[in-house]
């Protein structure tokens, strides 16, 4: 197998932020310190105003990523719409899904080009701080790497856990317990990738989804075309900074549930609703589904 059959050429970060600038630029921080510099960032701005663009503007002006701002008219919750229209703009050919409140270690991206395969997806994890650890991270903490020490963290409000394994373990002993461990290798919106070819022959995220799985949803299309996921939770590691979740609504996560069931039930491989959802053929179809099930796309829109 070549090079380039077991990594992209270059990367395309994405991930979504809205009206979060203070998480966002710690995000940032991350991706400018990386080991791997074959990459571009696109920041999937789903409606934030003036204050993320302008600091977009400026990190950019830094000059040490290559940084786009892809942003569409606050409508309420649409993150699977800027996904889409971000993964419209990549221009690498190997895309690395993230959150924009998740801060990435300086090998995160060194271990998602290396472990990239064909036929596969990269499963990852994150590492989830307490509110006052996530406030206490500063620029030079990120980019000299005590923000992932353990120790340091511990000094900054992390409480104790046995999780600090994910950002304990290294080399030989990381790929054991990413082969050891009991934990699925699902499609995760904090850490996941995948070769743009598959994520286009899904059509991309499912834009009647609201949060509660939309993520999940995406990886079992990917999965019901052969695209089986490879686990790297204790390899690629970012940090996850708290907050709060007022868009979280019992009726949109069961909605959710009920096109995730649909999708497994009838082996789903491309959303109707998604990146070309308004040519595609196969939309009646999922939406005669949706009723027979007593659902229909209006549920989405909460």
């Amino acid at each position: 197998m070549t090079r380039a059959d077991k990594a992209p050429v270059q990367l395309s970060v994405i991930f979504t932020t809205y009206n979060s600038p203070r998480w966002l630029e710690k995000v940032l921080w991350g991706f400018a310190a990386q080991d791997y510099r074959d990459f571009e960032v696109l920041v999937a701005d789903d409606g934030s105003g003036p204050e993320t663009r302008a600091l977009v503007e400026r990190i950019s002006a830094e000059g040490r990523l290559n940084l786009r701002h892809v942003w569409h008219e606050d409508q309420g919750f649409r993150k699977c719409a800027i996904l889409n229209k971000a993964i419209v703009a990549a221009q690498g050919d190997y895309l690395v899904f993230t959150d924009g409140d998740c801060i990435p270690r300086a090998d995160f991206l060194a271990v998602h080009a290396a472990q990239a395969e064909r036929g596969r997806f990269l499963s990852g994890g994150y590492y989830k701080l307490p509110m006052a650890t996530s406030e206490a991270i500063a620029r030079e903490d990120v980019e000299s790497g005590r923000a992932f020490d353990k120790a340091w963290l511990r000094q900054h409000g992390m409480p104790a856990s046995l999780k600090t394994l994910k950002l304990t373990a290294q080399g030989r002993r990381a790929r054991l317990l990413n082969a050891v461990t009991t934990t699925n290798p699902t499609f995760n919106g904090h850490n996941a990738s995948a070769w743009r070819e598959d994520v286009m022959a899904a059509n991309g995220f499912d834009e009647r989804l609201n949060w509660g799985g939309l993520d999940r949803e995406f990886g079992e299309r990917l999965e019901n075309a052969g695209i089986r996921g490879k686990q790297i939770r204790y390899s690629a590691i970012c940090l996850h900074l708290d907050h709060a979740r007022g868009y979280k609504k019992p009726e949109l996560v069961a909605y959710n549930r009920c096109v995730r069931d649909l999708v497994a039930r009838h082996a789903v491989q491309r959303t109707p609703f998604g990146i070309e959802h308004f040519a595609d053929p196969h939309a009646q179809d999922f939406a005669d589904m949706l009723a027979r099930a007593g659902l229909d796309a209006g549920h989405a829109a909460g």
